[in-house]
């Protein structure tokens, strides 16, 4: 796919399969919507008054109009205009984009990014479009017997004024990097977790470093991770004939300042399955549960498109990886294991793995003194239930580093709540056998995980995001989302942008 900036031509002049043009709602009209509608003598306040209410995600498609050279004017409903911010913007380009794919046209033009939206720059927009379009166009194929059709959409323009093409240039690079790191996310999402194993996501992680050049992958089998005491991550592998592995990804910037300076670390919980071990869960949407490695692929995303950009910062990936299955050699409700930080667990629980996994990685981390760590992991139900699928879980004992996770979240239109991390929730922990239980009973489960992480974190800046309400959709839709990579990738720019 390829993007770029259109600007030499008046809006009514340009030749295109298909021009995009935003309209409010009360007939309201856009900047580049009143010069399309002087140039064809009022065709779009016609329809705006007859039979185009301009609602949020709706559109109409116009052809061949009078003094306009444009094949099709494809009409984009912004909705109220005073409520139009980056989530309706987001709609409108995606509305677009969709229906570019829909009609198989070759080749669009888009003016919906120079539409003014409240608390967005021109360059959030442009890459907000490019994500768009990328977002529309992936298809999983990887195992239908019949491969979906072709696309037929290989070239998008975004038209703004000259004076800004530059910005809108730089945007739409950042998006498609973004688009291509969260379609790479969803791709190894959706596979089965009879293809996408443990050993399939370090390959994947190799190929990663064979293309891009900034990239250094190193794969740890289970003796090494032995000899580094990984006790508790080991333990929930035991159950599985699937070998763990524990994958760490380095970006490494080309200019020296920027090498030598402390590292971003992105951590990921890779359960490519995860059946809860002993503690069986349900055999309803069990399949879903290939989706517990969300946070692992997120990680992958984002150093693709980290590497993509070849950002000015030194960023560090590291995936815990394994199946948690039932079987005799696996975990048992009582056992105690010992954490490679030396601290032992009681597992009261077996299907609460995913914080057995992440600790390990958390105390390795350590070694890299980090400038801050975010961990990445679809962790608890107990967070779908708090926030449902629109906001992903975000805790940190750093209001610092929860504030810019949280604009990069307002930004990216990755959304996330911040979720309370009281050290009196820590009392739940408390085991008669052990340092720490694995759970702290049923109330606020998402809290008391993200407190048993948080014993861990003590030596660097930390935060965790739970998207277990967000990395995938359930129903007819069923698929992954390749959240939080948006989020993520934001959050390294503006650390990018701080240190320059």
């Amino acid at each position: 796919m390829e993007f770029s900036t259109q600007s030499s031509a008046s809006l009514h002049q340009i030749k295109t399969s298909a021009l995009a043009i935003g309209v409010f709602t009360n007939q309201v009209l856009t900047p580049a919507a009143d010069v399309i509608d002087r140039a064809s003598n009022g065709a779009i306040r016609k329809v705006l008054k007859s039979e185009f209410s301009a609602k949020s995600g709706s559109h109409l498609v116009l052809r061949n109009l009078e003094g306009i050279k444009a094949e099709r004017i494809v009409l984009v409903g912004l909705g109220d205009q005073e409520k139009y911010q980056a989530a309706q913007h987001k709609t409108a380009e995606s509305t677009f984009a969709q229906y570019c794919i829909q009609a198989k046209l070759s080749e669009a033009v888009s003016t919906l990014a120079g539409v003014d939206c409240n608390g967005t720059t021109l360059r959030q927009r442009s890459s907000g479009a490019a994500q768009a379009v990328l977002a529309a166009s992936y298809r999983f194929d990887a195992t239908l017997s019949t491969k979906a059709e072709a696309l037929k959409l290989t070239k998008y323009l975004q038209w703004v004024p000259r004076t800004l093409v530059s910005e809108s240039k730089a945007g739409l690079e950042e998006g498609t990097a973004i688009g291509k790191g969260v379609n790479f996310t969803r791709l190894l999402a959706d596979l089965p977790p009879n293809i996408c194993t443990p050993s399939y996501l370090a390959e994947q992680a190799k190929q990663l470093g064979k293309t891009y050049p900034s990239l250094k992958v190193e794969v740890l089998q289970r003796k090494q991770m032995e000899a580094l005491k990984m006790g508790s991550f080991l333990s929930v592998a035991k159950g599985s004939v699937e070998p763990p592995v524990f994958i760490i990804i380095k970006h490494k910037p080309a200019k020296k300042a920027a090498a030598e300076s402390a590292p971003l670390v992105l951590v990921g919980k890779g359960l490519t399955f995860d059946a809860g071990g002993i503690s069986l869960k349900p055999a309803a949407n069990m399949d879903e549960m290939k989706y517990d490695m969300g946070g692992a692929a997120s990680v992958m995303g984002s150093m693709m498109a980290v590497a993509e950009l070849n950002v000015d910062h030194e960023v560090i990936g590291v995936i815990a990886s394994c199946e948690n299955m039932p079987s005799g050699a696996a975990n048992k409700p009582g056992d105690v294991v010992t954490s490679m930080a030396g601290k032992t667990i009681e597992i009261l629980n077996t299907d609460a793995e995913g914080r057995l996994v992440l600790c390990d990685a958390l105390t390795y981390v350590e070694r890299f003194k980090p400038a801050a760590v975010v961990d990445i992991a679809t962790l608890t139900g107990a967070c779908v239930v708090a926030l449902g699928h629109i906001n992903s879980g975000l805790f940190s004992p750093d209001d610092s580093l929860a504030e810019e996770l949280l604009n990069a979240a307002k930004q990216s239109g990755d959304s996330a709540w911040r979720m309370p991390l009281d050290e009196r929730y820590q009392e739940q922990l408390k085991s008669n056998f052990a340092d720490i239980a694995n759970i702290g009973g049923p109330a606020a489960g998402s809290v008391t995980a993200a407190c048993f992480l948080q014993r861990f974190t003590s030596a660097y800046p930390w935060a965790h995001l739970d998207v277990a309400g967000t990395a995938w959709r359930s129903g007819k839709d069923k698929g992954a989302t390749g959240r939080p990579v948006p989020l993520l990738v934001q959050f390294v720019l503006d650390r990018c942008q701080q240190a320059k």
